[in-house]
């Protein structure tokens, strides 16, 4: 079921509860079962429209098992199949107006949709194909006048189109008000000069949302003004794409930019020039509660495989999982994750009713990061030479829970809000 009307609360069906009233008097406890509707449990905190996120999403992601995205890690192949199946279903547009063809529903249902895609096997390279459109639109959305709207979120919604974020550079990493690259006006364009780096899907994008400055940094008050947002069509005869080969997620490309004379229409910009900057931050908090579920899902996978494992693997004459070597540090792992998944799901709460300060956004995504790395080096080393192996899929989910500790903002960074914000300590830089 998917709803492109106004938001509202959705009921489950009766089979549907009777199925989690019977899991839960049948076995009172999480199942580590691979199947994804085997192993997204239903939570007690979540509510009717909530379940009904994560029931649908398994359904889809049912579809696409670990030999799936194991195929799709080994060959570098975009995850096409699967992002059409959540575009099909309605789901891309699960936080956008109804108007323009959206579920408007909150940040929380959204977080479920990525922690269970990410859980049921598919890990980053599941849930990055999909990222972008759940979130990045956030800025078009608030500030983007009608005809932008109209012009621009139902092909994001129905599938048609893929985005891309282009904010870092080269030369300044997250130190974003410093950005170097300039829009300069030129009658009924704008004229873009400079490069971006780590800007992911750019090698299947058809747009783009890109921040640059309008105002030359010593020519502003503040470093956050003269920052100015479009939303364009990603010319490659005007832009040079070039991929960085990396670690993990080899289906999901991460490039480098670089353009000079790059014509942007005025009619692509976002809101005024020069509030750039305020407007990219109104999805910022949003975007690390997202990646805090991701992560939550990958460690929740790489433990469910682990344990299936353990339980299987006889040496000695009796399950390893018997072990309290191996058991202990997965039931750890598995408390660190549910704590993190709780605090997660507060701040998406928090956040959809209006709370606008970053730190529960910045804790939970610090947790989600290192509790979530904690929990597939568990199961790589719980696994012992076989999680190490390609077939039993957790050395992928390890070589992608890198993402959420470095990326979109790194572990020193949010410490230095945290200590700035909350414990009212100096500021380090």
């Amino acid at each position: 079921m998917f709803p492109s009307q106004q938001r509202k609360l959705y009921t489950v069906s009766p089979a549907v509860k009777c199925s989690i009233n019977r899991s839960f008097q049948l076995t009172q406890r999480r199942s580590f079962v691979a199947k994804a509707t085997d192993c997204l449990p239903a939570y007690a905190d979540y509510t009717d429209s909530q379940l009904t996120v994560r029931e649908a999403i398994a359904k889809i992601c049912l579809n696409f098992p670990d030999s799936y995205w194991l195929n799709i890690d080994n060959t570098a192949t975009w995850p096409t199949e699967f992002q059409q199946a959540i575009a099909k279903a309605g789901w891309l547009g699960i936080m956008m107006p109804s108007q323009y063809g959206g579920s408007e529903l909150g940040l929380a249902e959204a977080t479920i949709m990525m922690q269970t895609i990410a859980e049921s096997g598919g890990g980053y390279t599941a849930s990055s194909c999909v990222h972008m459109n759940i979130f990045g639109l956030a800025p078009v959305v608030k500030y983007g006048s009608e005809e932008q709207k109209a012009r621009f979120l139902p092909p994001l919604i129905e599938g048609r189109e893929r985005a891309c974020f282009a904010v870092t550079e080269p030369n300044t990493g997250l130190d974003t008000l410093k950005l170097q690259s300039l829009a300069t006006r030129d009658g009924d364009e704008y004229v873009l000069k400079g490069s971006k780096i780590w800007t992911s899907t750019a090698q299947v994008a058809e747009k783009i949302l890109i921040l640059v400055r309008t105002t030359p940094l010593e020519e502003v008050k503040k470093p956050s003004e003269g920052l100015t947002l479009f939303y364009t069509d990603l010319d490659r005869s005007q832009v040079s794409v070039t991929e960085i080969k990396k670690m993990g997620r080899a289906a999901v490309d991460t490039n480098s930019l670089y353009f000079d004379g790059w014509r942007v229409p005025v009619t692509d910009r976002i809101g005024n020039e020069g509030d750039g900057f305020k407007m990219i931050m109104h999805g910022m908090n949003a975007e690390r509660i997202l990646i805090a579920g991701e992560a939550i899902g990958l460690g929740i996978a790489a433990i469910r495989h682990a344990a299936r494992y353990a339980r299987e693997r006889v040496v000695f004459g009796r399950p390893i999982g018997q072990n309290q070597g191996i058991a202990h540090p997965l039931a750890k792992a598995w408390c660190e994750l549910e704590s993190t998944r709780l605090m997660t799901m507060q701040a998406a709460k928090m956040w959809d009713e209006g709370f606008a300060t970053g730190e529960y956004a910045n804790a939970c995504k610090y947790l989600a990061g290192e509790h979530a790395f904690t929990a597939c080096e568990t199961a790589v080393c719980s696994m012992g030479g076989m999680g190490y192996a390609k077939e039993y899929h957790v050395e992928r989910f390890l070589r992608e829970v890198i993402i959420p500790r470095l990326a979109p903002v790194s572990r020193e960074m949010i410490l230095n809000y945290i200590s700035e914000k909350v414990l009212d300590l100096p500021r380090s830089y």
